[in-house]
């Protein structure tokens, strides 16, 4: 009889064991999961599938570009087993943003972050729906920010992470420790792993707020192609400087060609703004508008110039 009371108390015990057993990680992100999962919701239209977050409880909803096509409508499934019609409100594909809009209220929000204060190796969380697997929870880090990979043809420094992503998670929300929004994942490298790419919530709240206010986005443009500043670039071309945004490429009368820029230059400042890679330069245009000016400052050679723009208007896509 004794025999048989044992392993019953043992395995009464257990579970309570191995709550007692978790790491302060797993505690972070069981809670991230549960308060955040309700407001993630399934992106679909004909031939194509992604994930979405809910960031207004009056039925405003975040997502990829890419994931609504050029549908005017999708269809939008809710944790609560919901389906509803969502309006396609309007879209930025340069970073690859849509807004979409069910006609629903009291809806269970995602609350967002400040992605401009965001230090690497902070924990990042992703909630989505890979390959229909609805609101899979992955975790890593953020491994950097400010980044414009080859192959991705996002404009904007983009959040780069470890937390896996997969076909299906394009759209959904990358999260901190607070359970915030600060990136909606779009994309990863071809053939890679631990690879993966958010669109900073900052600006994806920028595209959210031109769209409900004036339709569409406006973008301010420059007119340059811009590559980043390296020890190791510097050491070779023995630059005065270690880190900033050269130009590659100037276009023909671009706001960048008028206000003097030329090829080579190095940008190191953008109205108070200290440029460190070309990521701080999509960082800072997303602050302007179309028609303001200001100054920046170029290193061509090893002298600094102070050269004044009037940005132009990005063309859309």
């Amino acid at each position: 009889m004794k025999r048989s009371v044992l392993p019953l108390v043992i395995l009464l015990l257990l579970p309570a064991s191995l709550h007692a057993q978790r790491t302060t990680e797993e505690e972070t992100v069981i809670r991230v999961a549960r308060s955040v999962s309700p407001a993630v919701v399934s992106v679909s239209r004909r031939g194509s599938s992604g994930s979405g977050v809910i960031v207004r409880a009056d039925g405003i909803i975040l997502t990829n570009a890419h994931v609504v096509g050029n549908a005017r409508s999708v269809d939008i499934s809710l944790a609560d087993g919901r389906t509803l019609t969502g309006s396609v409100l309007g879209l930025d594909p340069d970073v690859d943003i849509a807004v979409v809009r069910v006609d629903a209220r009291n809806l269970p929000v995602a609350a967002t972050a400040n992605s401009d204060e965001l230090e690497v190796g902070q924990l990042a969380i992703a909630i989505g729906n890979p390959l229909g697997l609805d609101r899979t929870v992955t975790r890593g880090v953020v491994s950097a920010v400010n980044r414009d990979p080859r192959g991705i043809p996002i404009a904007g420094g983009l959040i780069q992470t470890d937390a896996a992503i997969n076909p299906g998670n394009s759209g959904g929300p990358l999260l901190d420790s607070s359970g915030r929004v600060i990136g909606i994942t779009t994309a990863i490298l071809a053939g890679t792993t631990g690879l993966g790419f958010a669109v900073p919530i900052n600006l994806a709240n920028d595209v959210v707020n031109q769209i409900l206010t004036t339709g569409r986005v406006r973008r301010a443009y420059m007119g340059v192609s811009l590559g980043d500043v390296t020890p190791q670039l510097a050491e070779q071309f023995n630059l005065p400087v270690r880190e900033g945004a050269i130009i590659l490429r100037v276009e023909r009368n671009s706001p960048a060609f008028r206000a003097g820029m030329e090829q080579a230059d190095i940008i190191t400042r953008i109205g108070n703004e200290t440029i460190q890679d070309s990521g701080d330069v999509f960082r800072v245009l997303r602050t302007f508008r179309p028609g303001q000016q200001t100054t920046l400052e170029v290193l061509r050679g090893t002298r600094r110039q102070n050269l004044t723009i009037q940005f132009g208007e990005a063309p859309s896509r």
